[in-house]
């Protein structure tokens, strides 16, 4: 099968050996997939991963490696599948609350231990498995997981309808993360610099500013920082109130020096967060309450995987999908 890999350098391999599910795996045939920048980052060296990439994808199951009838009732269903799956042990308190991400032996698509979506076979557990809703279409379906990521705060956090929230960058994550908010009748203002990104979120009803326009202020009861930089972690303490939360959307690696004391001079509580249920996810694309086709700058064909890729390094670039 046709297959990119990334083994020191990325490839576009066509005679991958097609996956043998394992027993309780369905056999998928990928549909669509999406470059995530967590991809880019490993062919950096990020993770120090070899293998398929991808973990952004929706496809049908073909097959299921279960005599079990309520696993065998996948085959023929449309599915996404949250990215990473855990050890089942019966002592782990991870995988007893089916929050498969924190499990210490966990296996992560495209990431960790786990061949990725960017082929045309793929596998994964049928209890990660969960089915597309009819109306719901594949470019749509495709953007499932970052947009659980961004329902994942107001899972970890109660955020009260009268409380102001923040959003700093407008890239994929800062978008994703505005509208989901928005969708969820909270007020929020999404702060970027880049207007044709902005006028995507308040297409949908999301308030936005121009970072060279916004007045940095104490008034926020929650910012999210999703910049991935040090200054945009600065400028997110700058804007919590005292008391306030700082929500830690993206990861910042960097070897500057950081000012830490305004949190604790504040009051400040720092919340990191990263991957989310899928469930919440899929019922807001159900419900049509989130529109991702303005996200899609590109969609290309696998066997011009390796232009994807580089096309997904432009700044103008929001999602490039490819397709199988």
């Amino acid at each position: 099968m046709k297959a990119i890999v990334f083994d020191k350098e990325l490839k576009l391999d066509n005679n991958y050996p097609k996956p043998e599910p394992k027993i309780g795996e369905a056999l998928i045939k990928v549909s669509l997939a999406g470059i995530c920048n967590t991809d880019y980052e490993i062919t950096k060296g990020y993770m120090g991963y070899v293998g398929v990439l991808g973990h952004e994808f929706v496809g049908v199951v073909e097959n299921v490696n279960s005599d079990k009838a309520e696993d065998r009732k996948w085959i023929g269903k449309r599915v996404v599948a949250e990215i990473s799956y855990g050890c089942n042990d019966p002592e782990c308190e991870w995988c007893a609350q089916k929050n498969y991400r924190h499990c210490p032996n966990r296996h992560t698509l495209g990431i960790w231990k786990k061949d990725g979506c960017f082929a045309e076979y793929m596998t994964m557990p049928v209890n990660v498995l969960f089915e597309v809703p009819e109306n719901v279409p594949d470019e749509q379906a495709v953007f499932v997981e970052p947009l659980a990521a961004a329902c994942e705060i107001t899972e970890q956090l109660h955020i009260e309808p009268m409380k102001k929230i923040v959003v700093l960058g407008d890239g994929k994550l800062g978008l994703t993360t505005a509208l989901t908010l928005n969708a969820q009748n909270l007020d929020v203002l999404l702060v970027g610099k880049h207007q044709n990104k902005l006028d995507i979120a308040e297409a949908q009803g999301v308030k936005t500013k121009l970072l060279q326009d916004f007045k940095t202020e104490k008034i926020y009861d929650v910012v999210v920082e999703a910049t991935g930089t040090a200054g945009g972690f600065e400028t997110s303490m700058a804007l919590t109130k005292p008391r306030g939360v700082l929500v830690l959307k993206s990861t910042v690696a960097t070897g500057k020096e950081l000012n830490l004391a305004p949190i604790v001079i504040d009051e400040i509580t720092v919340l990191g967060s990263r991957c989310g249920q899928f469930p919440p996810a899929l019922r807001l694309l159900k419900n049509n309450r989130i529109d991702f086709k303005p996200f899609i700058s590109n969609i290309y064909n696998i066997d011009d995987a390796l232009k994807a890729f580089e096309a997904n390094k432009a700044k103008e670039s929001l999602k490039i999908l490819i397709k199988f």
